[in-house]
């Protein structure tokens, strides 16, 4: 079995490369897409030497991130993660990342959506740069932190750039004459 071909990536592709080529194969050959169907023990087996092929690639790399046991368990738990922030569980989706022991950059960008679902948008865009800075590679990272970052820009115009300073705003217009004749007649 070569390892690269399971994966299908080029010999000597980056631990980038491969991570992400192993995310999608894992998406793929996952037990929840073949429930009740008949190609469920193929794509068992198929997944089993997906996870064999990336163990031992990732062996070759010093500090890898899979050293605290099976990585498809990591997958799997992470992709539940995933599922209970789709469906708005947050509260089950927080507590299964509270009692993982890896908090790799899977771990802080799950963390980060969970934040923000919250509405807690500071602490989304520190966890979410966390995670970036630990795989800079990451697309699904990068794309998740500009659309934060632009979404942050976009309130912060809307909220100090034309929500208090807009002539054509009634209420604001009320307020300067109120404050206005009250300064220039004392009479209010």
């Amino acid at each position: 079995m070569n390892p690269y071909e399971v994966l299908g990536v080029r010999q000597g592709a980056s631990e980038a490369e491969i991570r992400a080529a192993y995310k999608e194969l894992v998406k793929k050959y996952h037990p929840d897409k073949y429930q009740n169907n008949p190609l469920a023990d193929l794509a068992e087996e198929k997944l089993q030497e997906v996870n064999e092929a990336y163990d031992m690639l990732m062996k070759g790399f010093a500090g890898s991130s899979s050293n605290s046991g099976s990585y498809q368990q990591q997958a799997t738990s992470f992709n539940e993660v995933r599922r209970n922030i789709d469906m708005g569980n947050l509260a089950a989706a927080e507590a299964m990342l509270n009692r993982s022991a890896n908090r790799n950059a899977e771990w802080f960008f799950l963390s980060g959506m969970v934040s923000y679902r919250k509405g807690w948008y500071d602490d989304a865009v520190s966890k979410i740069q966390q995670a970036c800075s630990m795989d800079p590679y990451n697309q699904e990272y990068s794309r998740a932190l500009g659309q934060l970052m632009n979404t942050g820009r976009s309130y912060q115009n809307t909220a100090y750039g034309n929500g208090g300073s807009s002539v054509n705003d009634a209420f604001c217009q009320a307020l300067q004459c109120y404050c206005c004749a009250d300064f220039c007649c004392d009479c209010i």
